[in-house]
């Protein structure tokens, strides 16, 4: 446990900010997962695409604020990215 009181600032500090990125973390997991359902459900590509917008918004908060690597949240957002196109694709054809 922190003697100083400067530690014992900083160790609630770094509390706060662990549960504040865990939030954030959590969030976006959830936001990528209604992508991936509304994909598998066959919902309407605008409403996935809306998703992702939203997805793509979350990344770019957590990368600026250096919760996620700039090269996870591209990777994240890609993978999305192409899953969804390929869903416009196929929506196209039939």
């Amino acid at each position: 446990m922190a003697n100083t009181t400067s530690a014992k600032k900083s160790a609630l500090q770094n509390e706060i900010r662990r549960q504040r990125n865990l939030a954030r973390k959590t969030a976006i997991k959830t936001a990528m997962k209604k992508v991936v359902v509304a994909l598998g459900e066959g919902a309407p590509v605008e409403k996935t695409e809306e998703l992702l917008r939203d997805v793509a918004a979350q990344l770019g908060r957590a990368k600026n604020k250096h919760v996620l690597h700039a090269n996870n949240a591209s990777r994240k957002l890609s993978r999305l990215a192409k899953k969804v196109s390929h869903a416009r694709q196929q929506q196209t054809q039939a």
